[in-house]
C-alpha cells in the first residue's frame, strides 16, 4: 500500500511541475506553444485586409464581436507554403488580453512537458529568432521548437500590441 502512495504522489508531483503545449507544424518543422495561452482552433474564413500591412499580417476577422488581427507565421518566418484552402488552420490565441489568430500549416497534439525535458534553443539555425524561444524538446524522431508565443505576438516586429503592454510582458 506504501508504494502505491508514494507512487500517486509522485505522479502528482510531476503533473504538478509540468505544463501542457499545443504542437503544430510549419514547413517541415515542428512548434508548441503553451496551452494556457490557446483560445480555439478553428479553419481559415476570408479576412478583411488591412492597407499597408506587411505580408504576413492577413488582414483581420470579426470573431463574436472581437476585431482579431491574422498573423501568417508561415510567411512571416519562411517556411511552408501559405496556401489557404479547408485545411488551413488558425489558433486563435489569448495575448495580453487581446486575441490574435495565427496561421499555421497544421495541429498535432498535446503534449506535457516538465522543466527538466526542455533543452536550451540555440542560437540559429531554426525560423524563429531565440528571443521567442523557450527551448527544444526531443520528441519520436524530431526536435520540437517551444516558442514564447506572448513574447512574439508581443514584440515591436510584429507590431500587433501597443508598446506599453509588450513593456510589461518582459
Amino acid at each position: 500500500m506504501n508504494n502505491q502512495r508514494k507512487a500517486h504522489d509522485e505522479q502528482a508531483h510531476s503533473e504538478s511541475d509540468s505544463k501542457e503545449f499545443l504542437t503544430f507544424v510549419l514547413g517541415d518543422e515542428h512548434y508548441a506553444l503553451d496551452i494556457m495561452s490557446v483560445k480555439e482552433i478553428r479553419g481559415y474564413e476570408a479576412v478583411t485586409k488591412i492597407a499597408n500591412a506587411p505580408a504576413f499580417i492577413k488582414g483581420v476577422m470579426n470573431l463574436r464581436g472581437d476585431i482579431v488581427p491574422i498573423v501568417d507565421l508561415r510567411i512571416k518566418f519562411s517556411v511552408g507554403e501559405a496556401s489557404y484552402n479547408e485545411f488551413t488552420i488558425v489558433i486563435m490565441l489569448n495575448v495580453a488580453e487581446r486575441i490574435v489568430g495565427i496561421v499555421v500549416d497544421g495541429v498535432s497534439d498535446v503534449i506535457r512537458l516538465t522543466d527538466d525535458q526542455i533543452r536550451p534553443p540555440p542560437q540559429f539555425g531554426v525560423a524563429f529568432d531565440s528571443r521567442y524561444l523557450l527551448g527544444l524538446v526531443p520528441i519520436d524522431d524530431h526536435m520540437v521548437i517551444l516558442v514564447n508565443i506572448e513574447r512574439l505576438i508581443s514584440s515591436d516586429e510584429l507590431g500587433l500590441l501597443d508598446t506599453q503592454i509588450s513593456a510589461s510582458l518582459e
